[in-house]
């Protein structure tokens, strides 16, 4: 791949003319982790005292498990969708939070969900949630769906810019690659990607990156 067009992936171009909202479009790739993670240990711990090892444990489960299916799906259904949306603005509310991604897809700004984004997801996730399973349970639900989303965006950053050594980080980039740079209607699961042999949108065995995102 040419230096021109290796710049070009990695750029990070401006989206909105106000400042403040071009600032808040890129963020550190560490950021979910920070936001996060007190977040999850503050409700892991309360549930404990409430619930109990055993309930906590399976809440996580229960949380982690939604989270990837929330990834799959939101990834195919919301990311990878136009809609019919008033005066016109469809395509630049896909290309806002998801086609500038692809076209710059190495941008090291824009690999994780800035809080303005994450934040609503979890708020939505926390109401149903609390619906299905209850306030007291709910909260270790919640945590294992927090903890799964902070492991989707750290593995989303690692397939763009870390370099695995292991067989199975070896896959998990080369799956994602695929995505950016073959077949974009494929490979939703960015680190859940067993969903993606259960809904048929895994890719074949001899499948390769191409040089040009997708």
């Amino acid at each position: 791949m040419s230096q021109e067009r290796t710049e070009a992936l990695d750029a990070s171009p401006r989206l909105f003319e106000n400042d403040l909202l071009d600032k808040l479009s890129r963020v550190h790739h560490l950021t979910p982790v920070v936001v996060y993670t007190p977040i999850i240990l503050g409700l892991a711990f309360y549930s404990l005292s409430e619930v109990g090892l055993g309930l906590l444990l399976l809440g996580l489960v229960i949380g982690y498990v939604g989270w990837t299916l929330t990834e799959y799906f939101g990834h195919r259904y919301l990311f990878h969708t136009v809609f019919p949306l008033p005066f016109g603005l469809g395509p630049r509310f896909q290309f806002l939070i998801h086609g500038v991604h692809h076209i710059y897809p190495n941008d090291p700004l824009r690999l994780v969900m800035p809080p303005l984004l994450s934040a609503p997801i979890m708020l939505i996730a926390l109401t149903i949630i609390r619906l299905i399973f209850g306030a007291t349970f709910g909260w270790a639900v919640l945590a294992g769906f927090m903890a799964g989303y902070v492991i989707y965006d750290g593995v989303h950053y690692w397939t763009h810019h870390g370099q695995p050594t292991s067989d199975l980080g070896k896959m998990v980039k080369r799956l994602h690659m695929l995505h950016h740079f073959r077949d974009a209607e494929k490979g939703f699961g960015v680190h859940a990607i067993w969903w993606d042999y259960v809904f048929g949108t895994a890719y074949q065995k001899g499948d390769t990156p191409g040089s040009k995102a997708v």
